[in-house]
C-alpha cells in the first residue's frame, strides 16, 4: 500500500513552499486509497514549539489535507537511540572531534589542492586513547555514518535517474555532540520503521536523498521512490525563499484566500497541465500526475490566487455560506436572496460585510457636480414601494423618457446615487431588496 508523509519542523508557520511538498505527498497517497502520515519533525528542543505544531495542523485542516496519522519525532527518542546502536555495532557509524574552524581549514586545504572538499575520515583512525585525550581537552565527540563509496543511483519521479557518486559527498554528520539526532537520521529511521513507500519533496534535498537511501539500506530498510519537485521563484524569476515569511498559509487564510484557489494552484503549478479551478479534493488527485511536473525553477505570483479565489467563492452554493451570511446579521428570509444579488460581486467572502452595509443602512450617495440636477430630477420620478424585478426597467425608461439621457450617461449616475457604488449587483435583483430592507428598517424606526 502507498504510504507517504509530510514532515515539516514545528519552528515556524508553513509557507506556500511546504504545502507544495504537503499537496503532492497527500494526493498521491489520496488517488492510491493509501496513507498519508503528517510526521512532526520536532528533534531541535529549542526552536520546535508546539504553538508551531498547533499552526501547522490548523493549516492543514483548513485546506482540507488530513492526515491518517500524526508522528511525532520527540516521542522516538529511544528508537533513534536504539538504531543508532545498531549502525555503531555494524561498523557505520563513527566518532569525530573536528572543531568547525578545524573543518574549514581542512575544506580550503583540499580546494587550494584542487580537490573536492569532503571529509577526509581522520575520526576513523583515531584510537580509544586518542579519543579519551580529546575528551580530557574538554571536546565532545559527535558522530557520522561511514558511506559506501559508490554510486548511489535511483530513478526520480521528476528530475528522471540521478547518479550520485557517494566518494564526493562527505559522511553526514547524524547525532550531535549533545546527543540530538538530526534530520538526516530521525527522517531516515523514520521512513524505513513506517513503511514510507513514496516520497515527494523539494530539489535541494537531492543530496540528502542520495546519503539517506544508503541509511536506510544499513538499518535493513527498502528505500521509498523519490521526487523531487522544482523550488519556487517569485513572479519575476527572483529568488522567493527570503519572502516565503510573508505567503504563510494563515497569513493568506486571514487576507481572504479561499482554500480551493490555493489548492488548485499548487497542484498545476509548475505542471504541464493547466491551472484550472477544482472545488473538490477527489477532483484534485484524480488529474495529479507527479510525472507531469518539470524541474526548472518555478515561478509564484500571489495575485494569481485572486481569479481563483473569486470563481471560487462565486460558485459556492447558499448552503455553504448560510452560518456567514446570518452572522452578518441578515434576517433569515432575506438571506438566499442576498447571496443570490451579492455573490457575484466579490473576490473575498469578506467582502460580504460591505454590501450587507450597503442594503441595511444604505449608502452615502456618490453625485457628480455635473450629474445634481439629473438626480434630482431623476429621484422625483423614483415610483414608490414596493418594487419588484421590473421597478428598475421602469424607473429607468421614465427617466429617460423625462431627461433625454441613454446610456452610461443614463444609468451610470443612478447606481452610484442609489448604491454609493460605479458597480456591483445588477440593479433589477438589487432594488428589491433595497427596498424590503429599507422598509423594515422605517417599521423599526416607527
Amino acid at each position: 500500500m502507498t504510504t507517504t508523509r509530510f514532515a515539516p519542523s514545528p519552528t515556524g508557520h508553513i509557507h506556500v513552499g511546504n504545502l507544495r511538498t504537503a499537496l503532492m505527498n497527500y494526493l498521491i497517497a489520496r488517488k492510491s486509497g493509501g496513507t498519508f502520515i503528517l510526521r512532526l519533525d520536532d528533534t531541535d528542543r529549542e526552536r520546535s514549539k508546539q504553538e508551531y505544531a498547533d499552526g501547522i495542523q490548523r493549516d492543514l485542516e483548513w485546506l482540507g489535507l488530513q492526515w491518517d496519522r500524526i508522528e511525532r519525532q520527540s516521542d522516538r527518542l529511544e528508537r533513534y537511540a536504539e538504531a543508532a546502536g545498531a549502525l555503531r555495532a555494524a561498523g557505520r557509524l563513527y566518532e569525530v572531534f573536528e572543531t568547525p574552524t578545524e573543518l574549514d581549514l581542512k575544506r580550503k586545504k583540499q580546494l587550494n589542492m584542487g580537490k573536492p572538499p569532503v571529509y577526509d575520515r581522520a575520526g576513523l583512525s583515531l584510537s580509544d586513547a586518542d579519543k579519551d585525550r580529546l575528551r580530557a581537552e574538554g571536546r565532545d565527540g559527535y558522530w557520522r555514518f561511514l558511506l559506501d563509496q559508490e554510486r548511489i543511483e535511483w530513478a526520480d519521479g521528476i528530475l528522471g535517474d540521478i547518479s550520485i557518486d557517494a566518494a564526493s559527498v562527505s559522511d553526514p554528520v547524524l547525532i550531535r555532540a549533545d546527543g540530538q539526532v538530526l534530520y538526516t537520521f530521525a527522517s531516515s529511521v523514520d521512513d524505513a520503521d513506517m513503511g514510507v513507500t513514496h516520497i515527494v519533496r523539494g530539489s535541494d534535498h537531492v543530496t540528502n536523498t542520495a546519503t539517506q537511501i544508503q541509511i536506510i539500506r544499513a538499518l535493513g530498510g527498502t528505500p521509498p521512490e523519490f521526487a523531487h519537485h522544482s523550488l519556487l521563484t517569485g513572479a519575476q524569476g527572483e529568488e522567493l525563499s527570503k519572502r516565503l515569511g510573508v505567503l504563510a498559509i494563515r497569513d493568506l487564510r486571514e487576507n481572504g484566500v479561499a482554500p480551493e484557489a490555493l489548492l488548485s494552484l499548487m497542484a498545476r503549478l509548475g505542471s504541464s497541465q493547466p491551472v484550472e479551478l477544482r472545488m473538490s479534493m477527489d477532483d484534485l488527485a484524480e488529474g495529479f500526475d507527479i510525472g507531469q511536473f518539470g524541474a526548472s525553477p518555478t515561478k509564484f505570483d500571489a495575485e494569481d490566487l485572486w481569479p481563483l479565489t473569486r470563481e471560487a467563492n462565486q460558485s459556492r452554493p447558499f448552503e455553504a455560506v448560510r452560518d456567514r451570511i446570518a452572522a452578518l446579521g441578515v434576517p433569515g428570509d432575506l438571506a438566499e436572496r442576498f447571496w443570490r444579488v451579492a455573490s457575484q460581486n466579490i473576490t473575498r467572502l469578506e467582502d460580504l460585510a460591505g454590501w450587507w452595509q450597503i442594503f441595511s443602512q444604505g449608502a452615502e450617495p456618490q453625485i457628480d457636480p455635473e450629474d445634481a440636477e439629473f438626480i434630482a430630477r431623476a429621484m422625483a420620478l423614483l415610483p414608490p414601494p414596493p418594487y419588484t424585478d421590473a421597478s428598475w426597467g421602469e424607473f429607468t425608461a421614465a427617466v429617460k423618457e423625462a431627461t433625454g439621457r441613454k446610456g452610461k450617461g443614463l444609468f451610470m449616475p443612478l447606481r452610484k446615487a442609489l448604491t454609493g457604488q460605479a458597480h456591483g449587483p445588477d440593479m433589477s435583483d438589487l432594488m428589491p431588496l433595497l427596498q424590503v430592507v429599507q422598509a423594515r428598517g422605517q417599521g423599526d424606526a416607527g
